[in-house]
């Protein structure tokens, strides 16, 4: 017994936090990088890639990976070998080190993202006080190594996808982040924990009106932002091959992969803290920390629990975008772009309004009520559906009197005719 609580205190000691750099604050942060970052994340983004054929394959009634392994578990491990062996090709045109230097940014953006993270109580690398604000400021870095992706590679299709791609993350960063200022209200705190804290008393956030009109903002954009389907344009292989990463081959290839899928998993972690309650397993109760008693070892079971009830969420998250991938086809450039600015910040800019109603009618009076949270929803809830049907509405309307050139962009003049004069396609 007395290793496993030696153990138990290990643990403990591992994720508590420090302010002062000294040699065991660094030597936490070491264990965090060794055994979290370059061990547990690469291994839940191979299986991601594992469970997503499983998923496709089950929806377009094939079998999916079935020979490597059972089940065909160890695909992913022969699939990184492959990366691995293969030639690195890198064109004679391409300026070589910001063509290595690209992949790099990008799955460091990935990375740092998932620093700031609450996994459980006190299970988080790093307790920043601005822990959204660096969150964001993190994962701006992947639109840079993107542009240099396609910049450096001196190809066309590659610059021309890079530069789709960060026209669409851009875009698509204004609704996530402007969906998280909510959550920011109401917990009075960038803090991550401390929005994980707020849950814990006041309920999940999703549980209402504006929080789940927040969540769902946030999932779409997350969406564009790890350009997944139906927002893969930057990777429309009809059209630009396979976009800004055309010209890499090899492990540099793999590591574009790699943060693609790490930043699904890292979206979903930050929708399931910031509005899901974390690893909470009932929205308007909390979970006792000391359920079994006031040893290490206790605390050590309870954050296990929390932690696996935090993945069962995230889980749920990533299957509802692999679910989105395998059933909507991919929107139109121009669709795309208008989905975000005429519909998706509009409604996050009123759901900002309707948060800071929902704040005074049932956060600010203290701990959470059951009365007032009814009377908040019965107030913000036909607010939130009234906007919700007032942007489409005023949109849909917007299109049926738009010309047709607008709303359908390939049509028109498509070359010069006689006397100067384009030729219609209507015409033809």
């Amino acid at each position: 017994m007395n290793v496993f609580e030696g153990a138990a205190c290990a643990f403990l000691w591992a994720q508590s936090q420090a302010v002062e750099l000294d040699f065991w604050t660094k030597a936490r942060w070491a264990l965090w990088l060794l055994v979290g970052f370059f061990g547990i994340f690469p291994g839940i983004v191979a299986y991601m890639v594992w469970l997503e054929r499983k998923v496709a394959a089950r929806f377009q009634d094939r079998i999916g990976p079935n020979r490597v392994g059972p089940f065909g578990l160890l695909q992913p491990i022969a699939d990184a070998i492959k990366l691995i062996t293969k030639e690195d090709l890198v064109p004679g045109g391409a300026d070589g080190a910001v063509h290595l230097a690209a992949p790099v940014l990008v799955i460091t953006s990935a990375f740092l993202v998932m620093a700031v993270i609450p996994f459980a109580v006190g299970l988080a690398p790093v307790n920043l006080p601005s822990g959204l604000v660096y969150l964001i400021a993190a994962s701006s870095l992947s639109p840079l190594g993107i542009f240099l992706a396609g910049w450096s590679s001196r190809n066309k299709y590659s610059l021309i996808g890079a530069m789709r791609a960060v026209a669409q993350l851009v875009s698509y960063e204004v609704p996530q982040v402007l969906a998280t200022i909510p959550v920011v209200l109401w917990a009075g705190s960038f803090s991550l924990v401390s929005i994980f804290d707020r849950q814990v008393n006041q309920g999940w956030f999703v549980a209402s009106p504006p929080g789940l009109l927040g969540f769902v903002i946030l999932f779409i954009a997350s969406i564009a932002e790890v350009n997944r389907a139906p927002f893969d344009l930057p990777e429309a292989e009809s059209e630009l091959i396979a976009g800004y990463h055309t010209e890499y081959s090899g492990m540099r290839f793999g590591l574009f992969f790699l943060a693609e899928y790490l930043s699904v998993f890292a979206v979903s972690c930050l929708a399931t803290a910031i509005f899901l309650g974390g690893g909470m397993p009932i929205p308007f109760l909390a979970f006792p920390v000391n359920l079994l008693g006031e040893s290490a070892w206790s605390y050590v079971i309870v954050d296990a629990m929390l932690l696996a009830v935090f993945l069962v969420k995230v889980l749920a998250i990533v299957f509802v975008v692999l679910w989105v991938r395998a059933t909507l086809p991919r929107m139109r450039v121009d669709r795309l772009m208008n989905f975000s600015w005429k519909y998706l910040v509009p409604l996050a800019l009123v759901n900002v309004l309707v948060a800071a109603v929902w704040y005074e009618l049932v956060i600010r009076p203290g701990a959470f009520d059951a009365g007032r949270w009814m009377m908040g929803t019965a107030v913000t809830g036909p607010i939130v559906a009234a906007a919700c049907w007032g942007v489409f509405a005023i949109n849909r309307a917007h299109g049926a009197r738009a010309p047709v050139s607008e709303q359908w962009p390939s049509v028109g003049r498509i070359g010069p005719g006689v006397g100067g004069r384009g030729v219609s396609r209507r015409g033809l």
